[in-house]
């Protein structure tokens, strides 16, 4: 056995009766011996992209980490000005009493979970696909000053803030008591689309509607922005592939098919796994703004669910504190469920493929 080990590490010359390493054995001892050497000399050659780095590290450790803290909270019994970490443990009776023991909660806790997985499931069906689709037309434009001017265009909508989104959308759609219907709602009332009931109504205020007016306002603001990685990935492709797939005869959907989507296959991959794992990642900013009681049914969500039970907190009373420690329950839940799915789908990715995560 000791002699089979040696003879991968060490080479008999029989013309000199010598021994000696293996060159690339030779190597390897040395990289591991100045492993921490050369991390060190790398680290100070390239000082200034690391001290880039210090303000990142900051706001993960003290946005991320730190909070983590509090969600000891959701295993605790919660009592007034009292610390978390000197509050007695409650082990899971608070997932229990959200999952299944108390029939109020539970019931909003399984609408609230319903509406995010629904409302995240619509943006991954009808949501991922349009800034793939927004790239593949952007690189089918040859003007560039005329690209560059729709791409701002399309760009737009991200950075303006939730309220002024949504603040345009009630617009758009603005209807209620004393108010006539918006732009958006006359035009969809003219087509039939809808009921001049609904319109005069509000397609805010009626639940059938919330979901679709979610995704559509989401394609609007996020469709071009996104579209910015799968634009750099396809501009990437060396013009030999599609100069050689001209020449077998295909044309501008046949490279779109067989050239383009191909080369960024792995883009897309790794993409689509970030986008299970924020599944059920759905922000309570934009919802909150939209929705009222009237759409609660279809539009309350578990971070908005968990807003509003905090805010019972606020109020100071026994019932309030309770509705707090259960809402860190309900958050905890949701992101458990989110950090399996983006484990499940990385891990279906790399059997499948050869592209993952990790």
């Amino acid at each position: 056995m000791k002699k089979q080990v040696l003879d991968e590490y060490i080479i008999y010359d029989e013309q000199t009766q010598t021994y000696s390493m293996d060159p690339e054995q030779a190597v390897r001892d040395d990289v591991e011996k100045n492993h921490w050497k050369n991390t060190v000399k790398t680290i100070l050659k390239d000082w200034r992209l690391y001290l880039m780095l210090v303000p990142l590290l900051f706001v993960f450790f003290c946005w991320r980490y730190l909070p983590m803290y509090e969600l000891l909270g959701a295993f605790k019994y919660p009592v007034n000005n009292l610390p978390v970490a000197e509050q007695n443990y409650s082990g899971f009776a608070w997932f229990a009493r959200i999952l299944f023991a108390d029939p109020s909660r539970s019931t909003m806790f399984w609408r609230a979970f319903r509406n995010t997985f629904l409302l995240s499931f619509y943006g991954l069906c009808f949501g991922f696909p349009m800034p793939i689709i927004v790239a593949l037309f952007f690189n089918e434009i040859k003007s560039n000053i005329y690209r560059s001017g729709i791409q701002v265009l399309t760009y737009l909508p991200k950075f303006m803030s939730t309220v002024v989104m949504t603040t345009l959308t009630i617009m758009l759609l603005s209807s209620g008591v004393g108010r006539e219907p918006g732009i958006v709602s006359q035009f969809l009332e003219w087509t039939g689309l809808v009921s001049e009931e609904a319109a005069n109504k509000g397609l805010l205020n009626d639940p059938q509607y919330f979901r679709a007016i979610y995704q559509i306002t989401g394609i609007w603001e996020g469709a071009g922005y996104d579209s910015i990685v799968y634009f750099a990935a396809i501009i990437a492709i060396p013009p030999t592939s599609y100069e050689a797939a001209q020449i077998d005869g295909a044309g501008k959907m046949a490279q779109m098919k067989h050239v383009v989507l191909p080369s960024i296959l792995s883009t897309l991959v790794i993409m689509l796994i970030n986008r299970i794992g924020s599944l059920l990642s759905v922000g309570y900013e934009k919802v909150y703004l939209l929705y009222n009681t009237s759409t609660w049914e279809t539009a309350d969500v578990v971070s908005t669910l968990a807003m509003r039970w905090g805010g019972i907190a606020g109020a100071g009373n026994s019932g309030g504190i309770i509705a707090q420690a259960m809402a860190s329950a309900a958050e905890m839940l949701n992101n458990l469920t989110g950090m399996i799915l983006v484990i499940g789908a990385n891990t279906i990715a790399r059997k499948v493929s050869d592209v993952s995560l990790y």
